[in-house]
């Protein structure tokens, strides 16, 4: 098993370090984008030292899919609130004539396509260690410490982590996938030393995984518990109260923990490179959906004017919420996810054991022992409107048959978010959305949606499946 984990390995490090030439157009991109970046916060007054970052700093970039981080560090004189804004000005006239998506993380910052290559011009203080202001300030201590620390051949180790985690799509620590930052991958390979070595790790993974490559807790792991809640607690080593793995998301780590397992059981490239996901014809979706059993719901909404990274966050807070009216109305929740192509169209989906639930449901009150909340519990159903039956003893406690005010999922929605859904907990920039409109889909309602938009119909392709493509590959 370990010569065809190699052997899979190889083939993969070879497609995935980049080549003489490669390395050189980048590195030339880089260095001119560093001058003009340079030149332009000049022209606006800004003293800042400019420096490339992360991966194409600390030769970790993958082959084909270079991001350059371009970083301003600018004195601490200019005020917090403006940050943002005066350096995103900045990053547009350096990069103009380019496309050009705004995008935030604690602040806003600039990505630009220049050259083919995804670039981002990110604003921080320039500070001593320790003594930050935002988020992205530590950033120059990350590539300094993994540069001096990171080996030759580690790095490659490094690209294994980064693609193999790409292609189970736990990858980026967005909001959008909540998984794995690149700063992250190169502190697991510090750690364990070889990729393989961080598979075996996380594979035996239990209840808790805990770092602290620089032993600022040793013969204090007690305070951990305390500090940090996560079940995954990676120390930065340039910030000892900091967990590097926060933005990783439950989810995320259970696939990476499940992947490495398979993996190592049946090491496959298909890991690395998953197979285009085929859709089918839209005949065929719509007798897949009318066979499948469960419903499926899709509330579809218009535009939303946010960045992806707010977006979203408001869709997912939106989702939880949405999620808890429907359940708590009686409706029982198999999956449901938030999904968005970040330009013209937003969606929940729920999928559910049943469109309709009986009229009737059973409510359970207090056990006679309880002899005050009886009180209060009958006081509440004797004379109440919706009590179809009782209240009456079963099996030595009160129980009442009370009338659902909704049996229908779609008509609930319908008129819990018809103003937009505030008070069934959706984010405010969703409920502007939904106050303009939406549309609620069932089942194969949606196979319109599907034929216009090819992203939607991977995701939903991919949705109905429910396997993991990493799986399929063991």
């Amino acid at each position: 098993m370990q010569e065809r984990i190699e052997k899979v390995c190889t083939t993969v490090l070879e497609r995935i370090t980049p080549k003489k030439g490669e390395r050189a157009k980048l590195e030339a991109l880089a260095e001119k984008l560093e001058k003009k970046v340079v030149l332009v916060s000049k022209e606006f007054g800004v003293e800042a030292e400019v420096r490339v970052e992360g991966s194409v700093a600390k030769d970790t970039w993958l082959s084909r899919e270079p991001d350059i981080d371009v970083f301003m560090r600018v004195p601490t004189t200019i005020p917090r609130k403006s940050l943002g804004d005066t350096c995103l000005r900045i990053a547009r006239k350096a990069t103009e004539g380019s496309k050009q998506i705004e995008r935030f993380a604690e602040h806003p910052y600039l990505e630009a396509i220049v050259d083919n290559t995804r670039v981002n011009i990110v604003p921080c203080y320039k500070v001593k260690r320790g003594e930050w202001l935002s988020a992205t300030d530590r950033t120059p201590f990350h590539t300094d410490y993994v540069k001096k620390r990171l080996e030759v051949q580690m790095r490659g180790e490094v690209r294994l982590l980064k693609k193999f985690m790409k292609g189970i799509g736990v990858y980026g620590a967005e909001i959008k996938v909540g998984g794995f930052s690149g700063y992250l991958c190169e502190l697991l390979i510090l750690h364990h030393k070889t990729f393989v070595n961080t598979l075996k790790a996380f594979a035996q993974h239990k209840k808790r995984t805990v770092i602290d490559i620089e032993g600022y807790y040793e013969g204090r792991e007690n305070e951990l518990g305390l500090l940090f809640k996560e079940p995954m607690v990676i120390i930065d080593p340039v910030d000892k109260g900091r967990n590097v793995a926060s933005a990783v998301q439950p989810q995320k780590l259970y696939t990476f923990i499940a992947a490495a397992r398979t993996f190592l059981k049946s090491p496959n490239k298909k890991f690395f490179y998953p197979p285009k996901t085929a859709t089918s014809p839209a005949k065929e979706l719509k007798q897949k959906l009318e066979k499948r059993g469960p419903v499926i719901i899709f509330l579809t909404f218009e535009k939303v004017d946010a960045v992806p990274d707010i977006l979203w966050g408001q869709l997912y807070k939106s989702q939880r919420s949405l999620h808890k009216l429907v359940q708590l109305s009686g409706f029982d929740v198999l999956r449901d996810i938030p999904w968005s192509d970040e330009k013209t169209i937003n969606m929940f989906i729920f999928e559910l054991e049943q469109h309709f639930i009986p009229p009737v449901k059973k409510h359970l009150g207090p056990p006679l022992e309880k002899e005050r909340e009886c009180e209060k519990f009958l006081q509440k159903h004797m004379s109440s409107l919706n009590a179809v039956s009782g209240p009456h003893i079963e099996d030595g406690r009160w129980v009442v048959e009370l009338r659902r005010k909704y049996t229908d999922v779609v008509a609930l929605l319908n008129e819990k978010l018809k103003d937009g859904g505030r008070n069934a907990g959706v984010a405010e920039k969703i409920s502007q959305v939904l106050r303009k409109g939406f549309r609620v889909f069932v089942n194969n309602e949606i196979v319109e949606l599907y034929k216009k938009n090819s992203e939607f119909a991977r995701f939903l392709t991919e949705f109905l499946s429910g396997k993991p493509k990493w799986l399929e590959a063991a």
